[in-house]
This record gives C-alpha cells, sequence and structure tokens, in this order.
C-alpha cells in the first residue's frame, strides 16, 4: 500500500472541506487535481472538531471505493450522518477542523486472546472489536488522546461495540488491528 506524501495528505483535508462546504452550504466545488493514490481503494475516516470537542467521525474501515469517492463520502456523512450529533450548521463550518485518517487493511490479531494488549501498539494501531454481531472501532490517535493504556484500549473498542469491557479477553471476539495515516487542517 502506497502511503500519501505529506501534499497528498493535504489534498485529502482540501478534498473533505469541499465536499463538506458544497454539502452544507451549497457552496460551488471546483474540484481539485489529485493525484493517481486517489484512485486506489482505500479505508478512510474523516473526523470534524468544533473548539476541540469532537463533531462527527464516520468512515470506512475497509477499502471499499476509490479514496476520493471514500473521502468525499465520509466527510459529507461526518456532517451530516452521524447519528451523535446534529448536522452541521453553516455558520459553524469556519469553526470545524477536519482530520482525514487513511488507513492500512485491518488484519486479525492471531494470538492467544490473554496476550492481546501485548500485541498492541498505542498511538500506532487502531482496533475493531467484533462479537455477537456487533462491531466498534477505534482509530489509533483515540488511545492517545484519552492516555489510555492497551488494556483500556481494548475495554474501549468493546464497549464501542457495544460489548462489554473485558470481552477482548474472550475466543469467539475477534480484535483486527490497522494503522493509520492521520492529516489534518
Amino acid at each position: 500500500m502506497v502511503v500519501l506524501t505529506e501534499d497528498e495528505g493535504k489534498m485529502a483535508v482540501r478534498l473533505a472541506r469541499l465536499a463538506i462546504e458544497e454539502s452544507i452550504a451549497g457552496a460551488p466545488n471546483p474540484g481539485l487535481l489529485l493525484t493517481l493514490v486517489f484512485d486506489e481503494q482505500r479505508g478512510v475516516f474523516v473526523t470534524l472538531t468544533k473548539q476541540g470537542e469532537l463533531r462527527g467521525c464516520i468512515g470506512f474501515p475497509t477499502p471499499v471505493y476509490p479514496l476520493e469517492e471514500a473521502i468525499v463520502k465520509a466527510a459529507r456523512a461526518a456532517a451530516t450522518e452521524d447519528p451523535r450529533f446534529p448536522i452541521v450548521k453553516p455558520a459553524e463550518l469556519n469553526e470545524i477542523s477536519i482530520e482525514v485518517t487513511i488507513l492500512t487493511l485491518p488484519q486479525p490479531l492471531t494470538c492467544p486472546p490473554e496476550d492481546r494488549p501485548d500485541n498492541i501498539k498505542i498511538g500506532r494501531h487502531g482496533l475493531i472489536v467484533s462479537g455477537k454481531r456487533r462491531h466498534g472501532l477505534l482509530l489509533p490517535q483515540v488511545a492517545t488522546e484519552y492516555g489510555w493504556n492497551r488494556v483500556e484500549f481494548l475495554d474501549h473498542a468493546c464497549i464501542k461495540a457495544g460489548l462489554p469491557p473485558g470481552c477482548w479477553q474472550k475466543k469467539d471476539v475477534e480484535i483486527l488491528t490497522f494503522e493509520g495515516q492521520i492529516f489534518h487542517e
């Protein structure tokens, strides 16, 4: 998987901003001249914050769309479809900060459940917890932002999935890790 350059990261964030402004305020989208990496299918999340607080976060953990399309869809959804928040209003656009996280393919942790914490690197790995037909995802930067250790990160990923903390210790609960390139305004 090709790593994005810093300039491509800036393009990704600009693309997300333009998609949100077009969707929320009806602003014309002049389009961007993008590099070939934006044609590759990639997993991506777009996170919106306002005054340092989460305002929306939606994405695609697996590569189901070309990166350009995935960023546009995730950005619009983060602003208008995150069920935790009301739709972003046009007056808020100048207060919203955008972060785009480009994901690697999620990989299952194949170690015994009791060894899972030892196989997670805080600040590098994101987590997907799956069990009992529920799924929860936390981006790599979340554990660092909250100062969680590996066990707390696993517990919070379980909670995000609607499962009890500590469920990561069960064999029938799958844990996947992924990495992300993070770009922000």
